[in-house]
């Protein structure tokens, strides 16, 4: 009898030094992962980075749009982001500064891909100035011709598009 306790005390021992090396381990629950614990997915990003380097940026997301599901997840550390050249980035972010293009894209994202679709919503503009507006969200990456006027968000543009206007939000 003695031998069990001494190897279940031992594997106590080891089981307690792995959940202090893995941190605190609850099983995640909605509340827990998002409301209860609100830096879950922080406390999981400095567990990966250096602790003396510049820090890191991270978005993830999983989003359920009709019969579509997307995952994504893009992380940079925060040297990459302030080397980069962010007038390079002027052009995604302007198809973005229009009323009209976001409306655009909350429309396709919920469902309506084609142009005549899109043509009969109020307050859009002419066929032309509709033309115009999805020109300008598939030259910045934003929307992908799905066909003969057909348009979608492409997958990996879902959530970033989604992160950004979370953010936009404060």
């Amino acid at each position: 009898m003695a031998e069990i306790e001494e190897r279940v005390s031992a594997l106590e021992a080891q089981v307690a030094a792995l959940m202090e090396r893995l941190g605190p381990a609850a099983p995640p629950t909605e509340a827990s992962t998002v409301a209860g614990d609100v830096f879950w997915a922080l406390d999981g990003l400095k567990r990966r980075i250096p602790a003396d380097g510049g820090g890191a940026v991270l978005y993830t997301g999983t989003v359920r749009l009709d019969d579509q599901h997307y995952d994504w997840q893009y992380g940079r550390t925060v040297d990459d982001v302030l080397a980069g050249d962010w007038t390079e980035l002027a052009g995604v972010l302007t198809a973005l500064a229009h009323p009209v293009r976001l409306r655009l894209l909350r429309e396709i994202l919920g469902g309506r891909h084609g142009t005549g679709e899109l043509a009969e919503i109020e307050g859009l503009g002419t066929t032309g100035q509709l033309h115009h507006h999805l020109r300008q969200l598939t030259a910045a990456g934003w929307l992908s011709s799905a066909g003969r006027g057909h348009y979608a968000v492409p997958a990996e543009r879902v959530v970033p598009l989604l992160a950004i206007l979370t953010a936009a939000r404060r």
